[in-house]
Formats: structure tokens, C-alpha cells, sequence
């Protein structure tokens, strides 16, 4: 599952043999894997200051989330003819998947101090996400403006032979250029009456050129012809021409026009091509943004199982080939996501304080759960093991008009322990 549940208890020794028994319990009946989650020690001043931080954390939190999920469906978007596999393959934090980064976080203290204090540290992943949300406002705006004029000229290519452009349909030699006396003019004849054309077009009106027409193009409704005929005639050959079912394109041959309508789509082809790549190397490994390192995990059930991570040097040469726009994704992806996990780290120490008080004194656990149909049974292993932290709650009899103050959690999220979820389904 792509799910995560992050989860504290006090750290006092009956709560450490309750997490022990909890790991004992999910590990036999094969409910989660389960490993220590850590965070800092944090500089705490008074409760009463933490409480309205834990409502600052929960609405950044909810933002950081939209966020990266928008950045996510942006990755499909401009790599539309991938599949969605291929996409979630750029989804990296600091060059790993998704999984890997959450069940090894570390505390990066290089880029978030922990001997700030806390309001600091909110007020730089808030201004970090911000700018982010800024930037991916102008680049994906941008982008969009850039598709919808190519979306509408590829509308203008396919439709019907009445107003679909022509500079990609016809060639300077269909026409008779430069006459004083002649010109080309190109008739549309339903499909059923090709044979009443060809039959009747050099009598439609006088002087109209002999053997002169030619089938340009076809659509499921008819064809693109052209007949070349004096210019004097050309009204009457468009009033004999209608009372046939013929009706005459209004088109006349720009050489200059028509070369620049073509390098116009060139151009914007070319330039939405390059927003998402100019070759096919490097798409399944993001860029790291943070420095080289090898993050470490401390399993809580199976300590043989292999750490995921790995040191950015052992990666392979990353980026090269793709465009600006996806380039642009992929870093700030990573480092959204990554500041989402440090808030989520923080929710989680802020939580723990006004719930259990201080000194501080908690441990950190994220479970994954195995396997959706679990879920509810994993919910009550931790429930009876956490009983005794909150009765009423365990008992999931905590009235609704409660007020808790600092827990700005709907009922539906309070349990005897701290709990937030994690979900990497970004793409769903």
C-alpha cells in the first residue's frame, strides 16, 4: 500500500513495552511493517504557544499536500504520451521513490536548523512551499497557453474541409499564380457527387479552363478540388456552382502567408516538445537537490531487512534530455515533498507535546499497513494496546462537541495516540 500511518506514544517504559507488544502483535499477523520515525528535539516554549501553531501546521500541511499532488497530475500532463507508470517514475524526493524517502527520513538540520525555534522553522517551509506554488503557477500557465494555441490550430487541421486551414493541404503548384487573366479557385464536392463534377465542372460557366480540375484532399464528406477559370466568370461560376451541392472555398494562394502559418505550428510543436524533453534519455531518475548522503533506517520488526537509499554518486547521470518544464517538476517536486515530510515530522512532535506534555519525552513510529483489507484490524491492535492513554477515545465514544484544545483533529482522526496519515496515491 501506498498508505502510512505516523503514530506516537510517550516514551516512558509502560508506553516503550505497549509499542514493543504493538509491533509483536501487527508483525505476527502480518498486519504492517512497522520502524522508528525520528525527530529532533525542538525547541519548546510554553504549551499555550504550541496551540496555536498546531492550526498554522494543519492548514500548511493540507496546502503542502495540494501542492505536490498538483505538481504530480502537472508531470502527466506534460509528459501526456507516457504512461502513467512512466510518470510516476519521476516522482523522486532526493533521487528515491516516494516509500524509500518516508520510511528513511532523516531531519535534514543542514536546510531546517532544529535549534530554531519552531515558529521559524513553520514560517521557512511555508515560505519555501510558496514560492514553489508561485513559480509552478507561472511555468504551468505558461504551458497551458502554449497547448490550447496548439490545441487550436490541430482543431483547425482536423476539421471539415469547409473550415480547416489548408497551409498543410496545399502547394504552390495546385495553383495558377501571377496571371492577370486566370486564377485558381478550389471547389468542395461531397463525395456522392464526384462523378457529376467531373462530368459537369467546364460547363458550369464560360471559360472555365479544360481538364483543369485536380482532387487536393478528402474527408469522410467529400473532396478538396481545384479548377482554374478567367477571372472575370468567377461570380457566375459560384452561383452555378452552389445550385450543383459544389460550394467554392474562399482561399486564395499567399506563398508568404502560408510559409509562415507552417513554421508557426513548427515553432510551437518544437517549443512544447522541449518543455517535456529533446530526447529519451533520463526519464526515470529525478535530479537530488540535497547534498550527497546515505539515509539509514531502524527497523522495529525485521532488522535485516535493506535500507532503499542510496548515495546520489551511486546514481546515474540525471536530466540530461529532458526539457525545462519537466526538469522544473521533478526538482521542485522533491523538494515539496520532502518539505511536506519534515511538517508532517513536526505536526507529529508539536501533537505529541500538547497531548502528553512536557518534558519531552515521546517515540515516533510509522506503520504501513500490509494491505487495505487490514487496515480496520490494525486500527484495533493499536486501539487495545493504546487504551489506557485515552479511554473515551479507544472506546470511540468522544462526543463531538469536545473541545481539545491544541488538536485540531475531527473526530473521525482522534485516537489514545497521536496519528497522522501519509498517502503517496498522487496520482489517483
Amino acid at each position: 500500500m501506498s498508505e502510512f500511518w505516523l503514530i506516537s506514544a510517550p516514551g516512558d517504559k509502560e508506553n516503550l513495552q505497549a509499542l514493543e507488544r504493538m509491533n509483536t502483535v501487527t508483525s505476527k499477523s502480518n498486519l504492517s511493517y512497522n520502524t522508528k520515525f525520528a525527530i529532533p528535539d525542538f525547541k519548546v516554549g510554553t504549551l499555550d504557544s504550541l496551540v496555536g501553531l498546531s492550526d498554522e501546521l494543519g492548514k500548511l500541511d493540507a496546502f503542502a499536500e495540494s501542492l505536490i499532488k498538483r505538481m504530480a497530475q502537472s508531470v502527466v500532463e506534460v509528459m501526456e504520451d507516457a504512461a502513467k507508470g512512466k510518470a510516476q517514475e519521476n516522482l523522486l524526493a532526493n533521487g528515491v521513490d516516494l516509500t524509500s524517502f518516508v520510511t528513511h527520513f532523516e531531519w535534514d538540520m543542514a536546510k531546517y536548523p532544529a535549534k530554531q525555534p519552531l515558529p521559524s522553522l513553520v514560517d521557512t517551509l511555508a515560505k519555501q512551499l510558496a514560492q514553489i506554488e508561485t513559480d509552478l503557477k507561472a511555468r504551468t500557465a505558461a504551458y497551458s497557453a502554449l497547448k490550447a494555441t496548439l490545441d487550436s490550430l490541430n482543431q483547425k487541421a482536423q476539421a471539415n474541409l469547409f473550415t480547416r486551414t489548408l497551409s498543410d493541404i496545399v502547394s504552390k503548384d495546385d495553383f495558377v499564380l501571377d496571371s492577370e487573366y486566370l486564377v485558381t479557385l478550389l471547389v468542395i464536392v461531397p463525395t456522392q457527387n464526384y462523378v457529376q463534377w467531373q462530368k459537369t465542372y467546364e460547363s458550369l460557366s464560360d471559360m472555365v479552363v479544360p481538364r483543369s480540375t485536380k482532387l487536393i484532399c478528402e474527408d469522410k464528406e467529400g473532396g478538396l478540388f481545384t479548377v482554374t477559370l478567367f477571372r472575370k466568370v468567377i461570380d457566375d461560376f459560384k452561383a452555378r456552382a452552389k445550385e450543383n451541392k459544389f460550394m467554392v472555398r474562399e482561399f486564395y494562394y499567399d506563398e508568404k502567408e502560408i510559409t509562415r502559418e507552417r513554421e508557426e505550428m513548427a515553432r510551437l510543436l518544437t517549443a512544447k516538445k522541449q518543455q517535456y524533453q529533446t530526447s529519451c534519455v533520463a526519464l526515470k531518475k529525478g535530479p537530488s537537490t540535497l547534498p550527497d548522503h546515505r539515509v539509514k533506517v531502524t527497523p522495529l520488526g525485521n532488522p535485516d531487512r535493506p535500507a532503499a537509499g542510496h548515495s546520489d554518486r551511486e546514481r546515474d547521470s540525471e536530466g540530461e534530455g529532458e526539457g525545462p518544464l519537466l526538469r522544473w517538476l521533478k526538482v521542485n517536486f522533491s523538494e515539496a515533498f520532502i518539505a511536506w515530510v519534515h511538517l508532517k515530522a513536526l505536526r507529529v512532535f508539536v501533537e505529541s507535546v500538547l497531548r502528553y506534555g512536557l518534558p519531552v519525552n515521546f517515540q515516533a513510529v510509522l506503520l504501513q499497513p500490509h494491505k487495505k483489507s487490514s487496515t480496520k484490524r490494525l486500527r484495533e491492535v493499536l486501539n487495545s494496546v493504546f487504551r489506557h492513554l485515552d479511554e473515551v477515545a479507544a472506546a470511540s465514544m468522544l462526543d463531538a462537541a469536545v473541545d481539545i484544545p491544541g488538536l485540531q483533529l475531527n473526530n473521525q482522526d482522534y485516537y489514545p495516540y497521536v496519528y497522522f496519515r501519509i498517502d503517496l496515491s498522487l496520482l489517483d
